[in-house]
């Protein structure tokens, strides 16, 4: 009798320790992907952004990242980059700042750029409908940002007369849509097109650092090894 008893009261008991140890051990587990998903997984920015085979030296996995991407999509790695540098300046979490109510109060930001490419909310949305969802696919994952300029830059070659060897062009479809493009709103903002004209600079620059170093990430992991690196007899 004692015996049935303890068996109907097991249930219980782990019921009761599920509540005290199961569920905040639950709740720390999910916080801790919380944070690597939205924080510690994010690098610092380079040091010397002005040099891309400095970038890559620093941060060798975006090299393969852009790679991937030009792969993909056709947006030369250094366009991506340039692209990168002014509308982030590498940092992963960067949004606009906020607005001031009355010149004082921190009010709504602008727009809902966010992350390396400071992809909007739509665009980003249009972006995972059309490439996938997944636990890690962010706008502070460079892997997903650089991916997301070369999807769009796909979109906007698909859809415009802008060749991907056209940096400018190209940002100024990235800035101000496709559809501001096309009905070319830029030529009311100078300030606009001056941006786009240093995105293509160092676009450019970059194209030429490239050349110089880009072996050297070719072959940069343990287990890649000649012949079996990529383009590495290029």
């Amino acid at each position: 009798m004692a015996r049935h008893r303890r068996r109907q009261l097991l249930p219980a008991s782990w019921v009761s320790r599920l509540k005290w140890y199961g569920l905040p051990t639950l709740g720390l587990i999910i916080t801790i992907l919380a944070t690597l998903r939205f924080s510690l997984l994010a690098p610092d920015p380079p040091v010397n952004p002005e040099d891309i085979c400095e970038i890559f030296r620093e941060h060798p996995v975006w090299y393969d990242h852009a790679r991937d991407s030009e792969d993909r999509w056709g947006t030369p790695i250094a366009t991506q980059l340039a692209f990168v540098y002014y509308e982030s300046s590498f940092r992963s979490h960067a949004r606009p700042p906020r607005t001031r109510l009355f010149g004082l109060i921190p009010w709504r930001r602008p727009t809902t750029a966010y992350g390396y490419a400071q992809a909007l909310d739509p665009a980003w949305g249009e972006y995972l409908q059309a490439n996938g969802d997944g636990f890690f696919v962010v706008r502070t994952n460079m892997k997903y940002a650089l991916d997301f300029v070369g999807w769009y830059n796909h979109l906007t070659r698909r859809e415009t007369d802008i060749a991907l060897h056209e940096p400018r062009n190209l940002y100024l479809a990235y800035h101000e849509g496709r559809a501001g493009y096309r009905r070319q709103s830029y030529l009311a903002k100078p300030e606009v097109m001056s941006l786009a004209g240093r995105v293509q600079n160092r676009a450019f620059r970059y194209d030429n650092q490239l050349k110089t170093c880009e072996r050297e990430f070719q072959c940069w992991r343990f287990y890649q090894f000649w012949p079996f690196c990529e383009d590495w007899g290029d």
